[in-house]
């Protein structure tokens, strides 16, 4: 199955076009890391690998992570993909971040030692979710205190990938629970297509997991009436 692979959920804006029953075939990635601007830098270049890759006729689904993460990146993502599945009638399937995080990690494993993905919500917490070797989920996705993600992964050995691996690894004295050598804290693109690939999208819709509320509220003070 071609995949068109979009993630702007945390720190990088991330496009793939992946052929993902061949592990031979070419492909097409462009990964840039950044805090912010997803939405200007996304539609160039989701437009410049679409063009790479040959365009949209040979596409069978698009993929789009959907969280925990920033609350614009995820808006940004989203948007795009959901416009271009109605524009051309493609498939949108939604990947959580967690899971393309961990899943990397899982398939280069030993199908034994658990894998726990954690990104930074700050103050202290954590959106976490922790996996079995072989995949299984052994904490479901949540927003926690760090302190509680390193008591749910119990005893070690396990490794930890994300930007809030260091958190969680810290607040346990188990040295065999450990920070997984990663590239960057942003799923990678490629793996994004192929979990996409491997979803029903009808039971994978294209819609955000926030898992906590929104960080800015509407002021109360001097509301003007509505009429």
């Amino acid at each position: 199955m071609r995949v068109l692979a979009i993630d702007t959920a945390l720190g990088a804006c991330s496009v793939a076009v992946v052929e993902t029953a061949d592990d031979a075939a070419p492909l097409y990635v462009s990964s840039i890391a950044m805090a912010r601007g997803h939405a200007e830098a996304l539609m160039p270049e989701v437009a410049r690998i679409l063009a790479a890759a040959g365009g949209l006729a040979g596409v069978d689904r698009i993929a789009v992570t959907v969280g925990p993460g920033s609350f614009t990146g995820l808006r940004v993502g989203l948007s795009c993909a959901r416009a271009m599945g109605l524009a051309t009638g493609l498939p949108v399937v939604g990947v959580p971040t967690l899971t393309a995080l961990a899943a990397p990690l899982l398939d280069s494993g030993d199908g034994v030692t658990p894998v726990a993905a954690a990104i930074d919500a700050r103050h202290g917490r954590v959106f976490f979710q922790a996996f079995a070797g072989d995949g299984r989920a052994l904490v479901s996705a949540r927003l926690i205190e760090a302190r509680d993600a390193a008591r749910a992964i119990g005893g070690g050995p396990a490794l930890v990938v994300g930007s809030g691996a260091a958190l969680v690894t810290a607040a346990t004295e188990d040295p065999s629970i450990r920070v997984a050598p990663a590239l960057h804290d942003a799923p990678d693109p490629i793996w994004v297509a192929r979990l996409g690939a491997a979803c029903d999208p009808a039971l994978s819709p294209p819609r955000p997991l926030y898992l906590k509320a929104a960080d800015a509220h509407p002021q109360e003070a001097g509301r003007i009436a509505r009429r």
